[in-house]
């Protein structure tokens, strides 16, 4: 059963996993003057959140799957990239938590291999009929691959329940026949291309494995390397424009180090890298379950630490710096998670409530600029920064997964961030704020980012309309945000005659179903009366009424945002 990285870190990954504490002697910001220049362009505005990523491969095509993944696609800007785990494990295809399986690979009587593309096309189907593009990770060993050392190695008694040996790690061994695994990944392309054209599979990433340097891969860094040449090799006989890539590692230490020889291996024998992959999570939070009473607290508060995933992200954009060939390569952060696991929730660890609330959209509004300061510092640059996050099947409501959706498919605040993301245009405005967190000196934080009031602005070059995305937050989900913070907002540069102002809210109030589910009692079996006054509020809501201003100059508005929130305004010029 696949693992997030951090549970199978060792003792001393464990103690560098920080959460952020709440500084009891910090002040509540009161005033930020935010200023942003509409006539200022600072180039494109990347879009590092559209992508998302997941373990459990066979949920992609259930109702509530499908459903979620249409969702994204009916309001997202840009296609999103895709990636679920599992493509090649074998099995039933039931969906499982942290499991799944596409079932490609099988051998008849006389060891000739077949493939069987039934849920890779209930899966691709699904992706890309809902306006996506799949990030095809081609893992892991199907179970007819499996070396024989492993069945001898690998200690686990079977029992009755859903997992063998196989489902228990099998999978994580290096296929015993690296020719056969090259036929494998060539016949999925070949199929892929036929099925839905080149058109389609030039949007497409190939990503081999996921997080080698944990035990996910119990083979050496060299198998690895051996692996990827073929690999690469059989995907270009078949596919030569496909854009190849990896290696996916984790954010610690080994993570480092097996980028670099992977990128160095690549190096020498003159192969492909179209994008480097590597993820980061913000927090593992301690201890892992408690195991108390249904609703008892956490034992000891905790939330996700920002700085921890900056810094592993700087870490890696400097090893990739060491390899010029690469440089240049789209950097993809392809799990970038504030905690890990997904699939545990408020009854394993209290400190997961964030998940449910206002707290975690913003905070994934705050992360999305961060990195993009971050590129700002680098010559390597992060392309897409994938939050695993999708929907999990028959979960109680609100249950604290990482998820878009909870129960019934209700949309958590989550989804409102992107949402949000959608509106802003394509090309970046020069914005500050005099409260924003400085993250120029990314060894000089601690585990926490302090309260901010950060922003995003952008102009789109279809209408002229200007988007302006504000947030105020702090790395603590416990802090106390009774108290607004007023904030100036300046907007220079805009023509001069009247304009629409929109405002949008994330907030307790707004944009949250989670509040209004609690409100209600937090029923776990609504009645369809408590279920449409919870979907009617689920989407991104307006805070005020449209209005239109006239500019004559610098338009000067003026928002009061409590913690945590995060205010979307649009200035649209009147025809």
């Amino acid at each position: 059963m696949t693992q997030d990285s951090a549970q199978n870190a060792s003792p001393s990954d464990v103690q560098r996993l920080p959460y952020a504490p709440s500084d009891p002697s910090a002040t509540p910001l009161r005033t930020a003057r935010v200023t942003v220049d509409a006539a200022s362009d600072a180039g494109v505005l990347d879009r590092p959140w559209a992508s998302l990523g997941y373990d459990e491969i066979n949920w992609t095509y259930t109702p509530q799957g499908r459903r979620t993944l249409q969702t994204i696609g009916r309001f997202a800007e840009t296609p999103y990239h895709v990636r679920p785990h599992n493509i090649f494990n074998s099995g039933t295809g039931l969906g499982l938590p942290h499991w799944g399986s596409g079932n490609v690979y099988h051998e008849d009587a006389d060891g000739k291999p077949y493939y069987d593309f039934t849920i890779a096309d209930l899966t691709y189907d699904a992706i890309v009929g809902a306006g996506h593009h799949p990030l095809v990770e081609l893992a892991f060993t199907p179970l007819a691959l499996v070396p024989e050392s492993a069945k001898a190695e690998f200690p686990f008694e079977n029992s009755p329940s859903q997992y063998s040996a196989y489902e228990a790690g099998w999978w994580s061994y290096p296929p015993k026949d690296y020719a056969r695994w090259g036929g494998l990944v060539a016949a999925l392309v070949e199929h892929c291309l036929e099925r839905y054209g080149a058109d389609e599979v030039k949007h497409w990433l190939w990503e081999l494995w996921n997080e080698p340097d944990i035990s996910y891969w119990r083979g050496t860094p060299q198998q690895f390397h051996d692996l990827y040449d073929v690999t690469v090799k059989a995907i270009r006989d078949v596919y030569p424009e496909a854009r190849v890539g990896g290696p996916a590692v984790t954010g610690g230490d080994r993570g480092a180090v097996f980028l670099h020889g992977f990128l160095q291996a690549c190096a020498d024998r003159d192969l492909p890298v179209d994008f480097v992959s590597f993820h980061t999570k913000g927090s593992h939070f301690t201890p892992w379950r408690t195991y108390g009473p249904i609703g008892a607290p956490a034992p000891e508060q905790q939330s996700p630490s920002t700085p921890k995933m900056l810094r592993e992200i700087d870490r890696a954009l400097r090893v990739i710096e060491q390899f010029p060939q690469y440089v240049d390569a789209p950097v993809i952060v392809d799990e970038c998670d504030a905690s890990v696991p997904a699939h545990w929730g408020i009854y394993d660890n209290a400190n997961f409530a964030y998940r449910n609330n206002e707290y975690y959209p913003v905070f994934q509004a705050k992360l999305m600029k961060k990195v993009l300061d971050l590129n700002a510092q680098h010559a390597a640059k992060v392309r897409e920064a994938t939050t695993w996050s999708f929907s999990m099947e028959g979960e109680r409501y609100f249950e604290g997964t990482r998820s878009f959706v909870t129960a019934s498919g209700i949309e958590k605040p989550l989804m409102n961030a992107y949402r949000a993301f959608a509106h802003l245009g394509d090309r970046r405005l020069a914005a500050t704020s005099d409260q924003s967190a400085d993250v120029s000196d990314i060894s000089a934080l601690g585990n926490g980012l302090p309260e901010e009031v950060d922003v995003v602005a952008s102009r789109s070059s279809s209408d002229g309309s200007v988007a302006i995305l504000v947030w105020r937050h702090t790395d603590d989900q416990y802090a106390d945000g009774k108290s607004s913070t007023r904030v100036d907002l300046e907007v220079s540069g805009l023509e001069t005659g009247a304009w629409t102002a929109q405002h949008y809210r994330i907030d307790h109030s707004h944009s949250n179903s989670h509040t209004v589910w609690q409100d209600l009692g937090a029923p776990q079996d609504p009645t369809p009366d408590e279920l449409a006054k919870i979907t009617s509020r689920q989407g991104l809501e307006r805070f005020t009424d449209d209005s239109v201003v006239q500019v004559d100059g610098v338009l000067g508005l003026h928002l009061e945002l409590p913690l945590p929130s995060l205010s979307l305004v649009i200035l649209t010029k009147v025809a």
